[in-house]
């Protein structure tokens, strides 16, 4: 049996724990970076953080639209 150790469940919770730990600080290392907006809203804390996560819930609701336009029947190809 091949358990590699990224398969582990153990290593696999330490993962997400430091991986959260590191995005956490990330956002808390923006209190100390001086802000240069140039709209005004890229101004607000953890703007980065919170407008990457909405692109990103945007791009795939807009996927899953397109695929729902896109989509053809089981049978397309056996007409």
């Amino acid at each position: 049996m091949d358990n590699n150790w990224l398969t582990r469940p153990s290593t696999i919770r330490w993962l997400w724990i430091i991986f959260v730990i590191v995005l956490a600080a990330t956002v808390l290392a923006d209190l100390f970076i001086p802000h240069h907006p140039y709209f005004g809203l890229d101004g607000t804390f953890g703007f980065g953080a919170w407008y990457g996560f909405v692109s990103c819930v945007v791009m795939v609701l807009f996927a899953k639209a397109l695929g729902l336009v896109l989509k053809r029947p089981d049978t397309y190809y056996d007409d």
